[in-house]
């Protein structure tokens, strides 16, 4: 079986598109998982299909605003 090698180092030409992502996705969790949760208290909704609708739309949105702030924090920040 073949390991690749670690990656200590990168040295990305312009945004680290990788770091966004990354970034994104657990400021996703640790910011999106409580509004979702919390706005989720105020709805009935007693089918999981319907659970499941609400936090695609409740979380698109929390998801999309994270996201476009990360990569302008990224774009603002870039050396």
């Amino acid at each position: 079986m073949r390991v690749a090698p670690e990656v200590e180092h990168t040295d990305p030409d312009g945004i680290d598109y990788g770091w966004v992502m990354q970034v994104t996705f657990i400021a996703a969790l640790a910011v999106g998982v409580p509004i979702v949760a919390v706005a989720s208290l105020f709805v009935s909704l007693p089918t999981w299909p319907e659970r499941a609708l609400f936090a695609v739309r409740v979380g698109a949105p929390v998801w999309l605003l994270i996201s476009l702030c990360v990569y302008g924090y990224a774009r603002l920040n870039q050396d």
